[in-house]
């Protein structure tokens, strides 16, 4: 049995595969980018209906403990916000490398474990992005918490 050396057409399929590969890989990475980023909005959309239905509810009721309750909800969300967030670019982190890379170099995994230290979770709950809007949200709930404790 001998060994042929590789013709310049079976190289070109083997390219051809790694590259069909590769962009399979990126779009894979891409659908993950997506799906974090519209789970990141919907958070939002229930953190603005948990919080207005709670607002409602303390409006119309004479129970003044149900005020304090809407900043759960909104604390929560805010911290769940962020996780989505940091996971959301960690993966283009992931993304940038596996773009950057020579494709007979690149790794198919989907770790985002080297990366982790460079985006913490910290840092991207009190990132301009999500302190704006969780930030409004709180601070409207604490404003009318105090608005009604004072009148009240």
């Amino acid at each position: 049995m001998s060994l042929a050396p590789p013709t310049e057409r079976s190289t070109a399929r083997q390219d051809s595969a790694i590259a069909g590969e590769r962009e399979a890989h990126l779009a894979m990475i891409r659908r993950v980018i997506n799906r974090l980023a519209q789970n990141s909005f919907l958070l939002k959309g229930w953190s603005v209906l948990l919080v207005s239905a709670l607002l409602a509810v303390a409006a119309s009721s004479s129970e003044d403990w149900i005020l304090p309750v809407a900043f759960l909800p909104a604390v929560v969300f805010w911290g769940l916000d962020g996780y989505y967030l940091r996971q959301e670019r960690l993966f283009r982190r992931l993304y940038d490398r596996a773009r950057a890379v020579d494709e007979a170099d690149v790794n198919y995994g989907m770790d985002t474990g080297p990366f982790q230290t460079a985006e913490r979770w910290r840092s991207v709950v009190v990132s301009r992005t999500l302190s704006t809007f969780h930030g409004t949200l709180v601070a409207a709930v604490f404003i009318v918490t105090v608005i009604a404790f004072t009148q009240g």
